[in-house]
């Protein structure tokens, strides 16, 4: 995907193959909101109204740089992991001993699909606490892509959580599944987050 036009991938995305799906997609949409993250710190580093920030702006462009390329990374690995997921219902089931196999591997597959969009939910969490780190500092021309970062950030995070969410309602291990559920949860403490920033932003340009 890194290496890929966006409307060649849009038509993957688009086609009749499994994958990618849902979870690549909500990966990019994290991935676009630390691009405007970095966007808006390239536009306000080294201007001299906004000097008293430029330490801020230089590290959140650091992170944001950090947690696009995790993200377009775990698009990737999501695409995989839902091929394994489909692989292993596609195992044979004719003995008892194919049925074993096929369960067992149906469950890794599972925990897999389902750390892969926790993961995707982390970072889309990150983005918007960086998009809130640079809300006040930043150039008041690119204002409203802070929003917009956010915005794609929370995108990103309520579309993994369905991922995981679907994934853990046919997982078996409870103490994984309940672990999972869990790290979900205080991950989407951040959509209200993003929710604060965007209306924040949009105060401000109101005046």
């Amino acid at each position: 995907m890194r290496d890929e036009a966006i409307g060649e991938w849009l038509d993957r995305l688009a086609s009749a193959a499994p994958a990618p799906g849902g979870g690549a997609a909500a990966a990019l949409n994290a991935a676009t909101g630390a691009a405007l993250v970095s966007m808006v710190c390239n536009l306000t580093i080294g201007k001299p109204k906004y000097k008293e920030h430029e330490l801020t702006m230089t590290d959140v462009l650091s992170k944001s740089e950090e947690l696009r390329r995790e993200a377009l990374r775990l698009a990737e690995e999501d695409a995989k992991a839902f091929t394994e997921v489909m692989g292993a219902y596609g195992m044979p089931k004719n003995t008892d001993e194919q049925k074993d196999t096929r369960r067992e591997s149906i469950q890794r597959a599972l925990v897999g699909a389902a750390e892969v969009p926790l993961r995707i939910a982390a970072v889309s969490a990150d983005v918007i606490a960086l998009a809130g780190r640079i809300m006040d500092g930043a150039n008041a021309n690119v204002l409203s892509d802070v929003a917009v970062a956010a915005d794609s950030a929370r995108a990103g995070l309520r579309s993994a959580s369905i991922n995981v969410e679907i994934n853990l309602s046919s997982m078996k291990d409870a103490n994984r599944r309940d672990s999972i559920a869990a790290e979900l949860e205080r991950h989407l403490d951040a959509l209200m987050n993003a929710d604060a920033i965007v209306a924040t932003v949009a105060e401000r340009i109101k005046g």
